[in-house]
């Protein structure tokens, strides 16, 4: 009970907060860097936020195409994230006699570290302003459709025309959902190698059950290094590592990439999420995370080749089902209707912004009844990438429409097929990384059985799919027949363009090529009818937003660089203080009291470094600093901009970051700085790992 009243207080101020434009907000936002929050800071912690200061974390930061975060940690290329950020490239390096996600990894020198098969790392290195250009094409009078594709072929051209200037990787962001528009120009490396991750069982000590938890005993840390014309990469910036750490109450900052927040929802577009897509997306992940341990549970071989896709049902199962909580709250539903109220009840008393934006939240709601009426199709079909299930069908997809979109003028091409992103999708597309037929069988029929579930086994398109045949029975024909494990051979084929596809007998080719009308008419009723009406409604309410309040807003996630702030600080749970920092005599004690049964169960080398490590080395600690996943990897700074943590999970309170702010119980998650370079020097034996990073040996 006292988590539920605490969760209705900072909802209602939150919400309070947005609509009149309060300045004090706690330690709330996830802002732009070309919009810190300059003045707050100054006026709550006196602490001058310059933009040199700016200029540098955000050219330390690095974005990971697996989906987190990561930062430059020395001036030779070396990066850090987290474990379970870099656990995808593990597994794709990992064979069966190699297993690297439960054995870990070091590269006792420099040609021991491997190359990395398919992952990107960018670094953020300008922003501009585009909204005007992009928006210049829009026309009064013109349908949501038409003024969707006049925006798309802006940015895409934007896009070309930085690429061609810069020579970086150009992507045009979409902020305040829809409001405003950013060119961000991006230093673009593929040359990365892995140089150190510890055994999964410390980096994710405490399994499913402490997930989301504190206190927590995680050492989720992960080394790369890039490269950059065969070497090192020399960066310009980079973080250096903070002596100290933190102590209680010390301001911190976060920079990463945050991956999706609601906070700026319409109430109507929340109540769709909670009365409807939730719901309709929870019954599938329930459903695959036991499909997933069934499969696990045949062989030590399935349980290796299935454990990251296990891992992230099991995440994706636990986060949804926090967020899902926050929107069956009332008093959280009713705090965000109170405060959009407030905001329609403003512009309704001013003539002219009532007919200029009065509007805006009538055309969301509508596109969210107009979606209601196809999505459960649109979603058994696998959403715009038609993603059935596994990865081969899914890259007979991307061959399918490649041929399509490559012949369009690039401004009328899919967004993921644009000029801008054919470096990164064709990255992923010739991968050598290893497919495991067994899983690909698994979870194509995973995708199949929710087919037929959503939407009857005697639809059209569902006897079409199956031809016949069971769910199994069909993936297990589809993937034994395919030939799209061969590098080659999807190389081929898209060389080959329209011709190779159309004269192909590649039976996954084959499916995708028939369903692939549909899936596009569905798409395209999307944005035609569902994503161009919202965003046309969003940008009238972030216009009306500004004029209300101001623009010193920060808007929701959409995993590209955030600057969070807060403070180390502990929190009240069940009536008792939860201290902000745990440490290595914890991580002992959390084992024996469980038994040192799996997930409990200490490494080997853990237990047997107990008498040489420092027990009293902070291990992780908490602060307030808002985040969510994309998060994952980030690092946390100290006023100096030197490293102090490693942002890896939120706790359990922190769940409902996705649509309000809480600054009572919700907390980050950090590895302390000091317990990562305790443990390579007195654990792992990485002494001059432990050295590049701190910058002086024996530190």
């Amino acid at each position: 009970m006292k988590r539920t009243s605490t969760l209705h207080r900072f909802a209602f101020l939150a919400a309070l907060c947005f609509a009149t434009g309060a300045v004090a907000r706690a330690d709330e936002g996830m802002w732009l860097f070309n919009r810190a929050p300059k003045k707050q800071i100054q006026s709550k912690y006196g602490f001058d936020l310059t933009d040199t200061w700016l200029e540098h974390v955000q050219k330390s930061a690095v974005r990971i195409s697996t989906g987190g975060s990561g930062s430059l940690v020395s001036s030779n290329g070396l990066v850090m994230t987290n474990h379970h950020v870099g656990s995808d490239m593990l597994e794709k390096l990992s064979t069966k006699e190699n297993d690297f996600i439960a054995a870990g990894f070091y590269a006792q020198s420099a040609d021991q570290e491997i190359k990395c098969p398919d992952i990107e790392m960018h670094v953020l290195w300008t922003i501009e302003d585009v909204t005007d250009k992009v928006l210049a094409g829009v026309k009064p009078g013109m349908s949501s459709a038409d003024a969707n594709g006049a925006k798309r072929q802006a940015r895409s051209q934007l896009e070309e025309e930085a690429k061609a200037k810069t020579g970086l990787h150009c992507e045009t962001v979409e902020l305040y959902q829809g409001g405003r528009y950013h060119l961000y120009s991006y230093k673009r490396y593929t040359d990365v190698r892995l140089v150190m991750a510890p055994e999964k069982g410390i980096a994710f000590f405490g399994g499913d059950p402490d997930n989301f938890e504190f206190p927590r005993f995680d050492l989720d840390m992960c080394f790369f290094r890039i490269y950059d014309g065969g070497k090192p990469l020399r960066p310009e910036h980079y973080l250096k590592w903070s002596r100290n750490g933190t102590t209680e109450n010390d301001l911190v900052f976060v920079a990463g990439h945050p991956g999706r927040t609601e906070r700026l929802f319409t109430t109507e577009h929340l109540e769709y999420l909670r009365d409807f897509s939730y719901p309709l997306s929870m019954r599938s992940i329930w459903r695959r995370e036991v499909q997933l341990a069934t499969f696990m549970g045949r062989s030590e071989e399935n349980r290796r080749i299935a454990e990251g896709d296990y891992f992230g049902i099991q995440n994706t199962r636990k986060a949804r089902t926090g967020i899902y909580a926050g929107l069956m709250d009332p008093a959280i539903m009713g705090a965000k209707l109170e405060a959009e109220k407030k905001l329609r009840a403003a512009v309704d008393a001013n003539p002219e912004w009532k007919k200029q934006w009065g509007d805006g939240w009538d055309m969301v709601a509508q596109a969210k009844k107009t979606q209601k009426e196809f999505a459960v199709r649109f979603a058994a079909l696998g959403g715009s990438s038609m993603a059935l299930g596994g990865q081969l069908f899914g890259k007979a997809v991307t061959l399918a429409r490649l041929a399509d979109e490559k012949e369009k003028p690039n401004g009328e091409r899919l967004r993921e097929f644009r000029s801008s992103n054919m470096e990164s999708l064709e990255l992923q597309l010739f991968s050598p990384a290893p497919i495991y037929p067994d899983l690909e069988v698994e979870n194509l029929t995973a995708g199949l059985q929710n087919l037929v579930e959503l939407l009857g086994g005697n639809d059209a398109t569902v006897v079409q799919i199956l031809d016949g045949k069971s769910p199994r029975a069909r993936a297990e024909e589809l993937v034994h027949g395919t030939k799209l494990l061969d590098v080659a051979e999807r190389k081929s084929v898209a060389a080959g363009g329209k011709k190779a596809i159309q004269e192909s007998k590649d039976p996954m080719i084959r499916l995708a090529s028939a369903l692939d009308a549909e899936s596009r008419k569905l798409r395209k009723r999307f944005e035609d009818e569902v994503d161009g009406p919202e965003k046309l409604g969003y940008a009238k309410i972030a216009a009306a937003n500004f004029a209300v309040n101001g623009e010193d807003q920060y808007p929701d996630a959409t995993f590209t660089l955030r600057l969070s702030y807060g403070t180390v600080k502990s929190y009240e749970e069940n009536g008792k203080k939860v201290a902000p920092y745990t440490n290595f005599a914890g991580l002992y004690e959390r084992a024996d009291e469980r038994d040192n049964k799996y997930p409990f169960e200490l490494p080997p080398r853990w237990a047997k470094s107990k008498d040489v490590i420092n027990l009293n080395t902070p291990y992780n600690f908490v602060s307030t600093c808002d985040i969510i996943g994309g998060n994952s990897g980030s690092p946390v700074v100290d006023k100096s901009g030197e490293v102090v943590g490693l942002i890896f999970d939120g706790n359990i309170q922190s769940l409902v970051l996705d649509i309000a702010y809480d600054d009572k119980q919700a907390r980050a998650v950090s590895v302390d700085s000091r317990a990562i370079i305790e443990s390579l020097r007195k654990v792992y034996g990485c002494g001059a790992l432990a050295d590049e990073i701190v910058g002086a040996p024996g530190r």
